[in-house]
């Protein structure tokens, strides 16, 4: 049986779709399951059975023996909680006692990390494990992925096989229920629909014109792609970047949108509120060099294909993947 941890989340859910599509079906899922616009994301999905997070790392030792996979991807992800103790119960220590039960059970397990761990970029967007003590995270959520990354390279007990990916800029189907957290083409869909206009953040960079504010959106389904290879494939252990490698303007993302839906381009830039203008990544793009080395050659989606597969497919309808 395969586990997936937040399986009705955006990622999760997409997760779900992929392994169903290569005819895998015994499938355990981990969230909770009292929202029922999230549960929209598993409707019409095949799986085993569901089980609450705060139930699982009980059953999990209990039936371990049944367990041979386990994708970790459920955490606490919204970028504006500053609640660290919240952080700290749901994305670090979980994520240690998930770990040391697949350790002791010779269980695979493969996380989800962050960009976010990167924060401005200081050193890059290389995942070198090596400068993951340096990294210097913008907010709680980043400390909670980047204060795992380091307590995982450390052990000297792991499970036979682990990799934690830090995912880039994910978009794609399945994001209905995220509100303000979901990606910019969603709310850019949205505002165009509404008002045939996108806002984007002026540059406050003298660097960076605005809307050229450059960010590596990888598609989801992408990146589902990439988790299956982990279970069909041995991988070095260790910490990975998860982007698309090439890093997109706003503007292009937003041009795109408009393109997809047939309207013309019509944005509107808005200064950077205060409170993260100091904060504001300007750049980010993922080195995938390491994931290459080690087989995985598919290339990855362009944002223009990707863009417009999102919104004829999803966003028109309101459709699920």
């Amino acid at each position: 049986m395969i586990v997936i941890t937040g399986a009705v989340g955006f990622i999760g859910s997409c997760l779900l779709s992929k392994l169903n599509s290569e005819g895998i079906t015994d499938i355990l899922l981990v969230d909770d399951f009292s929202f029922e616009n999230k549960n929209k994301n598993i409707s019409n999905k095949k799986f085993t059975k569901t089980i609450d997070r705060s139930d699982f790392l009980s059953w999990f030792k209990n039936n371990s023996s049944s367990v041979s996979f386990v994708y970790h991807i459920g955490a606490r992800t919204d970028t504006t909680e500053f609640n660290v103790d919240l952080f700290n119960t749901l994305n670090l220590n979980y994520t240690k006692s998930i770990w040391k039960l697949c350790t002791e059970n010779n269980i695979p397990l493969v996380y989800a990390s962050s960009a976010a761990t990167y924060g401005l970029g200081e050193f890059g967007y290389d995942d070198d494990e090596e400068k993951i003590p340096l990294l210097k995270p913008l907010n709680p959520y980043g400390d909670s992925k980047n204060d795992f990354d380091n307590w995982a390279i450390v052990q000297s007990e792991a499970p036979t096989k682990w990799i934690g990916f830090k995912f880039f800029n994910v978009y794609g189907p399945n994001e209905f229920h995220k509100a303000r957290m979901a990606s910019v083409i969603f709310h850019s869909y949205n505002q165009i629909q509404d008002n045939a206009c996108v806002k984007l953040f002026r540059s406050h960079n003298p660097k960076y014109t605005d809307g050229g504010q450059l960010r590596d959106f990888i598609y989801v389904k992408d990146l589902v792609d990439v988790l299956y290879f982990t279970y069909t494939n041995n991988l070095n252990n260790g910490i990975y970047n998860l982007g698309s490698g090439k890093a997109r303007t706003f503007l292009d993302l937003a041009t795109a949108t408009f393109k997809a839906l047939n309207k013309s381009v019509n944005i509107e830039y808005v200064d950077t509120p205060i409170d993260i203008r100091d904060k504001y990544q300007y750049f980010t793009e993922a080195n995938m060099s390491k994931l290459v080395h080690q087989g995985y050659n598919k290339p990855f989606t362009s944002l223009e294909d990707g863009v417009t597969d999102y919104v004829t497919n999803y966003l028109n309808g309101h459709r699920y993947f």
